[in-house]
C-alpha cells in the first residue's frame, strides 16, 4: 500500500530564510502525524506547500503513490485535500450555511446544504446551527464550520494548523475525539504543533522540525517529553538555576491592624 502522502527532499527558501531544508516525511491512511516543532521552524511552510498555497523550490509530493506536479488549493482539494488554517476565513455577517456555500467546489441548494452540514456536525460530535449567524458562534464553534467545510469534500487528508491555540479545554477534548473518529475512517490527519503534550495523547507519529529541518522522526505515546523536545530545541535543554533565598532578619511581610 502506498502512503496516503509522501515529501521527498522539499526545499523552500525565501530571501534571507530557508524555511524548509530537505524535508522528507511519509504519511500512512489513516494516521494522525504530527509536524511538530518550535514557532519558526517551518511547520506552516511545509503545509502550504502540501495544501498548494506555496510552491517548493526543489522536491517531490506524492498522493497515493502519485506524483503531484506544480498545484495549488483548488487541485489539492480535487486530490482530497483538505485543510483547516489556524485563523479562520470565515464572512461574519452571513450564516454558517452561506459561508460554506460560497466556498463550495460544487453548487448546492442552501436547505440541501444545510442539512447535509447538520447530518455531518452531528455525525462527528461537532453539531452546529446552519443558520446561525457566523457573528454569533464562538471561537470553538467557528472552527466547527471550517471543519465541517473540510469534510463536506469527504478528504483523504485533512491538515489543521496549530487547531487548539483558541480552544478551551473542553473543546479541545471534543476536537480529538473527532479527528480519532475520522482516522479510524480512513482518513489522514497532520496536525501541526508545539504542544507536546497533545502530541503525545493524540498522534501515531511525529516528524520533528528545527530550523526548517527534520531533526526525526518519533512515536510520541512511546517517547518521552524531554526526548520530543531535545529533538525541537537541539541536544542541550536550556537548565534553570534557581538561586537560594538570602537569609534575612527583616520580615518578608509584616501587617498590623488589619480588619476585615
Amino acid at each position: 500500500m502506498h502512503p496516503r502522502l509522501e515529501l521527498r527532499n522539499i526545499c523552500k527558501r525565501y530571501p534571507g530564510v530557508v524555511a524548509n531544508d530537505d524535508v522528507s516525511l511519509s504519511i500512512q491512511p489513516g494516521e494522525i502525524h504530527a509536524v511538530l516543532g518550535e514557532n519558526g521552524a517551518g511547520k506552516s511552510t511545509l503545509m502550504k506547500i502540501i495544501y498548494g498555497a506555496a510552491q517548493a523550490d526543489s522536491g517531490e509530493i506524492f498522493c497515493d503513490g502519485n506524483p503531484i506536479a506544480a498545484h495549488n488549493p483548488a487541485t489539492s482539494r480535487a486530490l482530497g485535500i483538505e485543510m483547516v488554517y489556524q485563523h479562520f476565513a470565515l464572512f461574519e455577517s452571513v450564516s454558517v450555511v452561506e459561508n460554506i456555500a460560497l466556498s463550495a467546489s460544487s453548487a448546492f441548494d442552501l436547505p440541501s446544504l444545510a442539512a447535509k452540514i447538520r447530518e455531518l456536525s452531528l455525525r462527528y460530535g461537532m453539531p452546529i446551527d446552519p443558520h446561525r449567524q457566523v457573528h454569533d458562534l464562538s471561537v470553538g464553534e467557528r472552527q466547527r464550520v471550517e471543519i465541517v467545510r473540510c469534510l463536506l469534500q469527504a478528504p483523504k487528508l485533512l491538515i489543521l494548523d496549530e487547531p487548539t491555540s483558541v480552544l478551551t479545554p473542553q473543546a479541545v477534548v471534543k476536537l480529538f475525539e473527532t479527528l480519532r473518529q475520522l482516522a479510524a475512517e480512513g482518513c489522514s490527519i497532520v496536525y501541526i504543533s508545539h504542544k507536546l503534550d497533545e502530541v503525545q495523547e493524540l498522534c501515531d507519529t511525529a516528524t520533528v522540525l528545527r530550523n526548517g529541518k527534520v531533526t526525526g522522526t518519533a512515536r510520541p505515546k512511546e517517547t518521552t517529553s524531554l526526548e520530543l523536545a531535545r529533538m525541537m530545541v537541539g541536544s542541550k535543554l536550556p537548565e534553570m538555576h534557581v538561586s537560594p533565598p538570602t537569609p534575612s532578619e527583616k520580615p518578608v511581610l509584616e501587617v498590623n491592624n488589619l480588619s476585615v
